[in-house]
């Protein structure tokens, strides 16, 4: 049943005592659920694959891991998934034994639903980028910008990463004489559309 290869055979007789009865009773369920999914050494570790990776599994000094590769978006209707980033790796947290582990029932079904997953071809979404909060615009800056109808424009388009360049290098200024004439500095290269930086930008 499965496509066991040597490599995993290899990986598990190195594992420590404790960790290798856990390893063979997961490898074993996984392969009791498809004849198709084939075994797979990635990042030195097992992955179990099945039109793509469906689920890992590891061992370490005094733990084991096992983690479903889409669990992010899998039912987890008995919730047994631990959310990422509140555990060890692996979508199950630290397992000492197999009594740890849920039942073959249960990951069973799971290791089902990941396998229909990579069937229909479902992709994990990637994490959206952290928006950049805007920066406080300071007032002898925010007065200048309005004098300047074209810097003040300009400011206004640009992005919160180049409007934070400019506020930053203001901000910094240590005597308040370097303070004015880096605002002067500052609407003029604004004025031109050019972002604080432009020197080192590519053209």
């Amino acid at each position: 049943m499965g496509k066991r290869i040597k490599a995993v055979d290899q990986y598990i007789a190195k594992s420590k005592p404790f960790a290798q009865p856990i390893m063979e009773h997961i490898r074993d369920i996984v392969h009791s659920v498809s004849p198709d999914i084939e075994e797979v050494m990635k990042w030195s570790f097992p992955h179990f694959n099945y039109k793509g990776n469906i689920c890992s599994m590891a061992a370490f000094k005094e733990h084991c891991a096992f983690g479903f590769w889409k669990g992010s978006i899998m039912k987890d209707e008995d919730k047994i998934i631990n959310p990422v980033g509140k555990t060890a790796m692996g979508s199950l947290g630290r397992i000492a034994s197999i009594k740890e582990l849920p039942s073959k029932k249960i990951l069973v079904k799971y290791i089902k639903e990941a396998i229909q997953l990579n069937e229909k071809g479902v992709i994990v979404p990637k994490k959206k980028p952290a928006t950049t909060k805007e920066v406080k615009i300071p007032e002898d800056f925010a007065n200048a910008l309005a004098k300047s109808k074209k810097a003040g424009k300009v400011f206004d388009e640009f992005s919160p990463s180049h409007k934070k360049e400019y506020i930053e290098w203001i901000v910094d200024a240590k005597r308040e004489e370097t303070r004015i004439k880096r605002i002067e500095t500052a609407l003029e290269w604004i004025a031109e559309g050019k972002g604080k930086n432009w020197k080192y930008e590519r053209k």
